[in-house]
């Protein structure tokens, strides 16, 4: 075995050493910087950090702050809404030009381009396109429809759902890109039995191809959950929070306390606790897709 190990090493050794700055920066100031702000979480640090110890107290303070509380329901309202509507309508997507439809380059390009776009860029989109003066309203009313309203950027019961339209204008393409790279390598001869058998195309979706297709439907899963964590670029350029506390997000209360409000201690205990979040949604991940691949092949 360990004869093995060392040639296997001596084989790779060079690929190693090309590894090695990637893995010095992963463990230095990714690991590093992340230990860093967990341990200035139990601290009592404002403007500049300080390496005393107050156990839990930024915990308990922060979620007594009915900001952050208000912030973590927004979060999980935008969550919803944008995981069921960016997989179903990209999967819908990835279904049409699976198609063999006409222009199917083009059709991809539309649908994946917003994706290449920042979310500060989608979010200033969107905020153009909402905003009663400027946007679609504003343009209603110059052809005479004046009792046309749509003010979702500054109506704090609609501004959650005008974020959510804009991450799903901008995600759903990255939906349909990695549904569709699935359903390519999907067998033809598996859709020639179905047709043989009179089995309809939904019920051959349904219960055959998206089961095959489960880890592109995970990484999918995975990508937008990730984002939806650490959301601030697009509230910021559509809302800046508002109206009020309205459309406030927990990067955004980050950033702010970080940064304006001068409350280190406070700052990274939020973002530890978003750090936590975002390992419980890669923890089941990790499990299904190496742990038990490991056991199965013992």
């Amino acid at each position: 075995m360990g004869a093995e190990l060392s040639r296997h090493v001596k084989r790779n050794l060079v690929a190693y050493i090309a590894l090695l700055p990637m893995a010095i920066v992963v463990i230095f100031a990714y690991l590093g910087t992340m230990a860093w702000s967990v341990r200035l979480s139990f601290s009592s640090s404002k403007l500049l950090p300080r390496y005393d110890f107050v156990g839990a107290d930024q915990y308990l303070t922060l979620f007594d702050t009915p900001r952050w509380l208000t912030s973590l329901g927004n979060l999980a309202v935008i969550a919803f809404f944008f995981l069921l509507i960016c997989f179903l309508l990209g999967t819908l997507l990835a279904i049409f030009i699976d198609q063999n439809v006409r222009a199917e380059s083009l059709f991809r390009t539309v649908f994946l381009y917003p994706y290449a776009m920042s979310f500060v860029v989608a979010g200033l989109i969107w905020q153009w396109v909402l905003n009663p003066d400027l946007g679609i309203q504003h343009t209603m009313h110059g052809f005479g429809f004046t009792d046309f309203v749509l003010d979702w950027v500054v109506n704090s019961e609609m501004v959650l759902y005008a974020v959510i339209l804009a991450t799903v204008w901008h995600g759903a393409g990255l939906v349909m890109a990695l549904i569709l790279a699935g359903l390519r390598g999907v067998d033809t001869e598996i859709w020639r039995a179905t047709r043989i058998d009179g089995i309809p195309a939904w019920r051959v979706y349904v219960s055959i191809v998206l089961p095959m297709l489960r880890p592109m439907i995970i990484t999918s899963l995975v990508l937008l959950s990730i984002s939806i964590v650490k959301m601030y670029d697009v509230v910021v350029a559509m809302t800046n929070g508002g109206p009020g506390t309205a459309s406030e997000v927990p990067a955004k209360f980050i950033m702010d306390n970080l940064f304006e409000r001068a409350n280190i201690g406070l700052a990274t205990a939020a973002s530890t606790v978003m750090l936590v979040t975002v390992l419980l949604v890669m923890a089941p991940v990790i499990y299904s897709q190496y742990f038990r691949k490991s056991g199965r092949a013992s």
